[in-house]
């Protein structure tokens, strides 16, 4: 039996790779020092695998996104970018002005660019591949080179033409829907598959890694003959090593049926995969990759079981590969560093590189090896163990009611109370939530963390920005303020931090796109809320200004989808508890004479399983966890925020969430998703147009705010319509951010006026 590990996170246990590349688009250190770190990490994460694994891949650290290089690779560069300059190009691509739209991989917090494919023209144009594989080969590595596979890439790739409804040069995407048009699609970019795979075994490489995670997408019947059809003319280049991930194939007979060395298997996704194993045997040709480590979660697995799966495997496999589900770059680095987390749960978590370790462990234990044995028999132990149990919260949740996850005043009414209090003009102007965090700040909050300064100075520090924040709206001219949300490190993390049942750590960061990271908590037992977490600071920002100030919360779902959660409750049971802990806030607030109440929900449609079939059990519960928390008074209106994905594929389940108003990204997707609309009948709820880019350092025109909000009135009723960044300006430099709000706000009061004199 041999172990496979990929997808290892390329962060490095200091954050190396963040500090590149910022250090890098700042002008600190020069492109060859750039590539000399990245090298410098490619290394250490192979000597990793070397250590620990008997196959591993090469291709894992990527300059910002494997979908980016993959579209590189195969020459799908839209025009707008001109002659490619290398790493110039490159990160216009990705960050630029008009950067590739970014959506979230399958249902995972992680952000790729989207390729735009403008035609059918592929041609290898960088084999950025076997650049990979040849640098890890030079320097005494044998890994195996990884690919996204041709159908999986075209999946998630989007058809890129001029849109009709704009002189400007707005574009409109479309995801490939027919037959025809796929297999044209697969026709075209296969010979660049053929030559890349012919480069890849003249190189030496002995297999090539093919990742193929949307054969777990509901697929028809047309589909598995391409991807059959596509297999087995690469085959005949190379061994082929396919794997998926994040869910069950969606059919297992034509899956082991593909023409190709080895077959790779979630086992831990859900028990599917496992049943038709056993149901149905697995090829006697084929290696089978058996992903039986967790990818996704951090708890230590249970090594006995595992061990008792993997002597049921080999006997159902001739050739049996042990691996993790799924790509290991959703976990920190190492659990090593953590030293203050609750007492016993740091025995409980297994990071990146403590997977690794468990692989090799199973190996050894299978094997016989006596103390790979006796790590067995201790991680049975630990896991059969309870930990954070709290009654009172248990009982809560099973005395909920119907009525407890329905408002008391319907939409329509609601609207007309709001209203009257809050008096908004036509296209009312906002922001998503946060301002920038500067260096000043992150350096107070060291402070105060570190001891240098006391409580009250932090405090009185964090008074001073929320002024400021105040003042600068009022003069920009927003209609709806927010109080800048200096106090937090992040969206979840500080509601972590606020919450019982919920750890947070130092060290375990993660990315989600480019350089951006965040530390997902781990909720480890029964949550609830011990206090107040932001009525201070969001009284306080009211108290100085005569225009609403929105309360900033961050919703239940997307708390529990951005943690780490326990698995020995349903996950509905986490989120309605942690849904009830937020009521309490919104109570509190309402009762502090806040009249806007934001509740953030960017993780809804990420948390839903792969496959449609089960959309209606993971939505109703995901609706109904943010109902509950939304319960306020009719006169409070209610917000929410959504960004990055395909939410135009889940439209109605929005809608039940009967919320008042809803922001939504509308920029780097060229405006797709207000089309979701056109199809939508009876669509009542306000929402706010993203209408410029905050994760591009470029300051919008006036023009091009112009251009996505005629695009929305269009489809919809002015009088719904708000105006609003697509996200939250954390990011983002104050230079930056004062000259895109002012042109946000005059492009609104223009149109504004344009439609009262109409």
């Amino acid at each position: 039996m041999k172990t496979l590990a990929y997808g290892f996170p390329k962060l490095g246990e200091k954050r190396e790779f963040k500090s590149l590349l910022e250090d890098f688009w700042k002008g600190k250190i020069k492109e060859e020092n750039l590539i000399d770190g990245m090298n410098s990490l490619k290394e250490w994460i192979a000597s990793l695998y070397k250590s620990h694994t008997d196959l591993f891949p090469s291709g894992d650290v990527s300059y910002y996104d494997f979908m980016l290089d993959m579209a590189i690779t195969v020459g799908a560069i839209p025009k707008r970018f001109g002659q490619y300059m290398g790493l110039e190009t490159y990160f216009q691509m990705a960050r630029g002005a008009q950067a590739l739209e970014m959506t979230k991989y399958f249902n995972t917090n992680y952000h790729y660019l989207v390729p735009e494919l403008e035609g059918k023209d592929f041609k290898l144009f960088k084999n950025i591949p076997l650049e990979e594989y040849s640098f890890l080969k030079s320097k005494g590595y044998d890994p195996l080179p990884r690919l996204i596979a041709p159908f999986t890439f075209l999946k998630l790739s989007k058809v890129l033409k001029r849109s009709e409804h704009s002189e400007l040069p707005l574009y409109e995407l479309s995801k490939i829907e027919s037959q025809k048009d796929m297999e044209d699609y697969l026709n075209a970019i296969f010979p660049v598959y053929e030559e890349l795979l012919k480069s890849l075994s003249q190189a030496g490489a002995r297999a090539v890694l093919m990742e193929d995670p949307a054969l777990c997408l509901d697929m028809e019947e047309w589909e598995w003959d391409l991807v059959h059809e596509t297999y087995s003319c690469l085959s005949k280049y190379a061994d082929l090593y396919v794997i998926t991930y994040y869910d069950s194939v969606s059919n297992y007979k034509r899956f082991v049926d593909l023409p190709v060395k080895a077959l790779g298997l979630d086992l831990v996704s859900n028990g599917e995969n496992l049943e038709n194993i056993r149901k149905y045997g697995f090829p006697e040709d084929k290696a089978l990759i058996a992903g039986i480590i967790n990818g996704r979660n951090v708890w230590r697995a249970n090594l006995k079981e595992k061990l008792s799966l993997i002597e049921e495997l080999s006997n159902l496999s001739k050739d049996l590969i042990i691996s993790n589900s799924c790509p290991l770059f959703h976990l920190p680095v190492s659990v090593e560093p953590e030293d203050s987390l609750p007492e016993g749960l740091k025995e409980r978590l297994s990071f990146a590189k403590e997977k690794l370790r468990e692989l090799k462990t199973l190996k050894l234990a299978f094997e016989g090896e006596e103390g790979a044995l006796k790590e067995v028999e201790e991680s049975a132990r630990l896991s059969k163990e309870g930990f954070g149990a709290r009654e009172e919260v248990r009982r809560r949740i099973a005395s909920l009611r119907t009525e407890d996850f329905q408002r008391e005043v319907p939409y329509a009414e609601r609207i007309k109370l709001q209203q009257e209090i809050l008096n908004l003009p036509l296209l009312p102007t906002t922001t998503i939530g946060s301002f920038p965090q500067t260096e000043e700040v992150r350096k107070a909050r060291t402070a105060y963390n570190s001891g240098k300064i006391s409580e009250e100075e932090y405090k009185e520090f964090i008074r001073k920005q929320i002024e400021h924040v105040i003042r600068v709206q009022e003069e920009i001219g927003l209609d709806v303020l927010v109080h800048g949300e200096f106090e937090r490190t992040d969206m979840v993390e500080f509601f972590a931090q606020r919450l019982e049942g919920i750890a947070t750590t130092k060290h375990g960061w993660v990315l989600s796109y480019g350089s951006r990271v965040y530390r997902p908590p781990i909720i480890y037992g029964d949550v609830y809320r011990p206090k107040p977490m932001t009525v201070e600071e969001i009284t306080y920002a009211q108290s100085l200004t005569n225009k609403p100030v929105k309360g900033m919360l961050t919703g239940p779902v997307t708390i529990l989808n951005w943690s780490y959660y326990r698995e020995d409750i349903p996950k509905h049971e986490i989120a309605y508890q942690i849904a009830l802990a937020l009521l309490e806030e919104v109570k509190d607030l309402e009762s502090a004479g806040i009249k806007v109440i934001q509740i953030d929900e960017p993780a809804f449609r990420e948390g839903a399983p792969l496959k449609r079939r089960d959309w209606p059990s993971y939505f109703d519960w995901a609706v109904k966890a943010f109902r509950l928390c939304s319960k306020a008074k009719p006169q409070t209106q209610i917000h929410t925020h959504m960004c990055y994905s395909e939410f135009n594929e889940v439209i109605e389940y929005i809608y039940q969430m009967d919320f008042d108003v809803i922001s939504i990204e509308a920029s780097r997707s060229k405006g797709e998703i207000i089309s979701a609309f056109e199809s939508f009948k009876g669509w009542d709820r306000q929402i706010g147009i993203g209408v410029y880019d905050i994760h591009s350092p470029a300051v919008p025109t006036k023009a091009q705010i112009r251009a996505v909000l005629e695009r929305a009135m269009k489809v919809l009723p002015v009088e719904l319509l708000w105006v609003n960044p697509d996200c939250g300006l954390k990011t983002r430099r104050w230079e930056e951010v004062i000259p895109s709000l002012k042109n946000m706000v005059e492009t609104a009061k223009e149109l504004r006026e344009e439609l009262v004199k109409a």
